[in-house]
């Protein structure tokens, strides 16, 4: 049996787990530089709040609702999605953290242990919220897939409240047949409407076609969706998340930028931000990507990016700030407001599995790299950082509705007068 616990609004019930007074109102998270709606908690969802609207075309209808807005907070989010992981993981003997929200759980020999898996789920909501104060909803299936579709059924579907399980035919059909073709995990829009036009509207519909048909018209995805499905595992964690074959760190400013150090520094950052993801997958770039940019909206739009090649792929951070160093003085034009630049890694190879060139010498340093994230893992990030980052302020994103860092830092930890 899987399992897949999924946090409920995770940003937005975040913001209320340090604020009682707010928990009983509707909540909204807005995304870098204060754009956009990115979480709704289920209070705002019932007055017809949409996710991904910018903010100041609906700024007017959140203060006539006496909405609570929120920035990201991300130190926040990270520290209480670890703190519910270690609950979750306790429930289970093989658990993956899908995302900072999600955590799939595998139970083997678990039918021995555990006769009501309705009331397991419960046990394991209510630990959730009674030692991290956040919701969650748990699905189970026999399958990753399935399990994924009874999550989304136990959050969304009327009548689950909050638990679903999906573990034979009947509740295959039943929870499959009121879900659309795009609710299934892996199905995206652009695969769904292929799916419409040969009649395969509803998850349903997808488990009674033919695995084999479907992978020679699609792909061998779409054929182990199919078996999985029917109740045929056919994923692992591997599979389940896979790395990435591009990385990119790229945003906009929080004000216009315009000087020549304040630009190169911001581009640093983020090829410090490409190097310490690339580590993290044992990938290494071959072809880096490197661009900044006016506002597309700005009279005479400026847009220059720049495609540096090593000659041998490498992780390295000195390494990468050294490229973007070099293609600067390509990018920078004086004179131009930059809105937003960036940096990406296009071309990735696998570090266990690397080609050397016999001509050039490996400039990677391992050692250093290990010591520089162990520091910055147990410090925090950018606890160590390059002289080229700067410490300049003035490019970083805007968040006006930032709340306090209650669990990172020292001046924000809550106080309680008695």
């Amino acid at each position: 049996m899987y399992a897949l616990v999924d946090a409920i609004s995770f940003y937005a019930s975040c913001e209320k787990v340090f604020d009682p007074l707010i928990r009983n109102r509707p909540v909204v998270v807005l995304t870098n530089n204060d754009g956009c709606i990115c979480a709704v908690c289920p209070i705002g969802r019932r007055l017809g709040i949409p996710k991904f609207k910018p903010y100041f075309q609906i700024k007017h209808f959140l203060a006539k609702h006496n909405v609570v807005i929120r920035s990201s907070n991300y130190e926040l989010y990270a520290d209480l999605s670890e703190k519910m992981m270690n609950v979750i993981g306790r429930f289970c003997d093989n658990q993956y953290v899908y995302s900072i929200d999600e955590s799939f759980l595998q139970f083997k020999k678990y039918n021995h242990i555990i006769n009501d898996w309705h009331k397991y789920g419960h046990e394991i909501r209510r630990a959730v919220w009674q030692e991290t104060r956040l919701p969650v909803g748990v699905g189970f299936g026999s399958t990753p897939t399935l399990a994924k579709a009874a999550n989304h059924a136990a959050k969304k579907l009327p009548g689950y409240n909050g638990v679903a399980i999906v573990d034979d035919a009947a509740s295959r059909k039943e929870v499959l047949s009121k879900m659309t073709v795009t609710d299934v995990w892996g199905i995206g829009s652009r695969l769904g409407k292929r799916l419409n036009v040969l009649g395969i509207v509803t998850a349903w519909d997808l488990a009674n076609q033919s695995p084999k048909i479907m992978r020679s018209q699609f792909s061998v995805l779409v054929e182990r969706t199919v078996n999985e499905l029917n109740g045929i595992v056919c994923l692992n964690w591997d599979d389940v998340k896979q790395p990435k074959k591009e990385i990119f760190s790229t945003r906009s400013f929080g004000q216009r930028v315009n000087e020549s150090h304040h630009l190169k520094t911001a581009l640093v950052s983020h090829g410090v931000i490409v190097a310490r993801k690339l580590r993290q997958q044992h990938s290494r770039v071959k072809k880096l990507a490197i661009f900044a940019a006016s506002s597309p909206h700005d009279e005479n739009y400026y847009n220059k990016s720049i495609m540096c090649e090593f000659p041998v792929a490498t992780d390295n951070t000195l390494n990468i700030a050294n490229a973007i160093s070099t293609a600067f003085d390509s990018i920078y034009a004086s004179g131009v407001n930059f809105y937003r630049c960036g940096v990406g890694a296009i071309e990735l190879e696998n570090s266990h599995f690397q080609q050397h060139d016999l001509f050039s010498l490996n400039e990677d340093n391992p050692e250093l790299m290990l010591c520089y994230d162990g520091i910055n893992h147990r410090y925090g990030n950018d606890t160590l950082q390059l002289a080229a980052q700067g410490r300049i302020e003035k490019w970083h994103m805007r968040r006006e509705f930032l709340s306090p860092s209650f669990t990172s830092k020292w001046r924000d930890i809550p106080k309680i007068r008695c």
